[in-house]
């Protein structure tokens, strides 16, 4: 059997959790998929993969030889960038993770990067923090955009941006892009019925603490994972949320919502760029961190993290 393409299949399943998916992402059948988890299991002796109908995660061992699958496959991109790539224009994968309420800016991050180096081909994963964390020590992330001050020692934090608090709403009157109201303190935004990111989202830990701390307790009347239901409940004119101005400016062209920046007190996240401190880099990795030090793009960063100019 082909060990990379087994390999290769194998983390297609750790990253899409079901096994159709996955084999879509590898272009390939869902039995061939699943021929070579068989395969591969054979040859190991032992079950890797945890089924019933659907796919239910790995065993101890599948997920000793998931690692193993990491680490191979990221060997194997290394190389293929050190051969294929000429002096100063890298080719090849770049995985990005970033934080739901970083996206865009980590969508802008890998913009600039492409112009930077064409022969670069990132992709980029919307995923919790402990997804983030646990994707950079496996390998299966080269780097990721996520909150700096909850990375642990193994992993090298650069500074990108503050964040800095929102209280998002439908505007009284239409309006062709985002309008910015006046000021407004955090315990006034608790008076509002509110719309917030799951309890498990590190987002939501970073509110519900400030909340605490001028001891109130907010029960949102909706708790979603994702950023896109936070606003369609506010353009429904019922409900307001509280959002970073990074992902808030995105949506200005949409136009009809009132940002007004939370106060009282004044609270801020830094958001870094995390990479695992000691694993090999890819030639597309370093590229990347150059970028992500680069006084021009941390001038356009920090300029893009505020929802609208005052």
């Amino acid at each position: 059997m082909n060990f990379f393409d087994g390999y290769r299949y194998l983390t297609a399943l750790h990253q899409h959790r079901h096994f159709g998916r996955a084999a879509a992402s590898c272009h390939i059948t869902q039995p061939a998929l699943s021929n070579a988890l068989r395969a591969l299991e054979d040859h190991f002796g032992v079950p890797l993969v945890r089924r019933s109908r659907q796919f239910e995660g790995f065993t101890p061992e599948g997920e000793q030889v998931l690692a193993t699958a990491h680490r191979m496959l990221h060997e194997q991109e290394s190389l293929q960038q050190r051969l294929k790539s000429s002096v100063g224009q890298p080719t090849g994968r770049l995985l990005m993770g970033a934080v739901p309420t970083a996206l865009p800016m980590a969508a802008r991050f890998l913009s600039r990067l492409i112009q930077r180096h064409p022969g670069l081909q990132p992709h980029l994963r919307s995923l919790p923090s402990q997804d983030i964390e646990s994707g950079l020590d496996t390998l299966g992330l080269d780097l990721a955009l996520g909150y700096a001050e909850r990375a642990p020692q193994r992993l090298l934090a650069l500074p990108q941006y503050l964040e800095r608090y929102y209280l998002v709403q439908r505007a009284p009157a239409a309006g062709a892009i985002l309008q910015r109201g006046q000021a407004l303190s955090w315990t006034d935004a608790a008076s509002h019925t509110l719309a917030l990111l799951a309890p498990e989202m590190h987002n939501r830990a970073i509110v519900d603490g400030v909340f605490a701390g001028l001891g109130l307790k907010v029960h949102p009347a909706l708790e979603t994972n994702s950023v896109l239901v936070l606003l369609a409940a506010v353009q429904a004119g019922t409900l307001a949320t509280v959002l970073p101005g990074a992902l808030v400016s995105t949506v200005a062209s949409q136009g009809q919502l009132l940002a007004r920046p939370l106060a009282q007190p004044e609270a801020t996240t830094p958001i870094g760029m995390l990479v695992l401190a000691e694993a090999r880099q890819t030639l597309a990795l370093q590229a990347a961190l150059a970028l992500a030090r680069d006084t021009s793009w941390l001038a356009e960063a920090r300029a893009h993290s505020g929802a609208l100019e005052p």
